[in-house]
């Protein structure tokens, strides 16, 4: 695949993170901009947003452990788990020193993660952007897509897939955007999960899912679904691409119903990578929202 180095000329930032490198984007300055992605994303996923709003703001982009620049453990070195990602976002705000005005920009498992964060500390964020994300269960008892529940539920076969043939990663290249990615792209976001132990995180992510109370997220995912709505005051911003088989336009609805204020624009020539199938419409969105 080419080179994507130029896509992404940022200098890299590590926090320690209990011994493992926690790898940051931090861009700018003025009031910080967060920005968290999902899986099986990274840091890379940002890189347009973060060119067009550093010129104004501090844009702190993060990568989960596991993905993109940071450390890639073992299962016995890092859990996995949805409280340590959480856990780990805490320890990188309070690390540095962000107390207040943090816009919060988020997509896929960074939804979840980043909702988490505000519920623990709603003083500190100014603004949200959705995109294509949940924050709650599923709505209208929609279950898992099966391709999810292949992964999730059958690892013994899913594994060596994943692991193996890099699976979740490569497929996500043709089946999350609706225009299509260009080969500088697809390498870029790949690149971090080029052998089996780097992809760990992507099998990790599926497998963390919660359905029933007896899996190990369940009660935070339900306490996020709950609580959701401590943050109908702070202003937000959805920006939704129509094409997602995960995160639907039940999804969106859903959304829509917590926050009727919200301000919200459907994309319907994008997928669940909106922000590589809308680039310009979307930058040009959050600029607005952010003046």
């Amino acid at each position: 695949m080419r080179n994507f180095r130029h896509l992404y000329p940022f200098r890299s930032h590590y926090a320690d993170r209990n011994g493992l490198k926690y790898h940051y984007i931090d861009e700018g300055s003025g009031e910080p901009v967060l920005m968290l992605h999902g899986n099986p994303t990274w840091s890379f996923y940002f890189r347009n947003v973060v060119k067009a709003l550093s010129p104004q703001f501090r844009t702190i982009v993060p990568d989960h452990i596991g993905c993109g620049l940071s450390d890639k453990p073992d299962t016995q070195t890092y859990d996995f788990r949805l409280k340590s990602r959480v856990d780990d976002l805490e320890y990188l705000m309070d690390d540095l020193d962000l107390k207040k005005n943090i816009t919060l920009i988020v997509h896929d498992w960074g939804g979840m993660i980043g909702m988490l964060y505000a519920l623990r500390h709603p003083e500190k964020i100014s603004r949200i952007v959705i995109m294509n994300t949940a924050a709650f269960f599923p709505p209208v008892k929609k279950g898992l897509p099966l391709r999810l529940r292949f992964i999730r539920n059958l690892t013994s076969l899913a594994a060596p897939l994943v692991l193996g043939c890099n699976l979740f990663a490569y497929s996500a290249l043709y089946m999350a955007s609706r225009k299509g990615l260009s080969q500088e792209v697809k390498a870029g976001l790949i690149s971090p999960y080029n052998c089996p132990k780097n992809r760990i995180a992507t099998l990790a992510f599926v497998q963390d899912i919660p359905v029933c109370p007896k899996d190990s997220s369940y009660s935070l995912v339900k306490y996020a679904d709950e609580n959701l709505h401590k943050l109908s005051d702070i202003p937000m911003l959805i920006c939704w691409g129509r094409h997602d088989f995960v995160f639907d336009a039940d999804y969106l609805a859903e959304w829509q119903r917590r926050f009727p204020h919200a301000e919200a624009y459907l994309f319907s020539d994008a997928g669940h990578y909106v922000l590589e199938d809308a680039t310009a419409e979307i930058i040009s969105c959050i600029m607005k929202f952010l003046d």
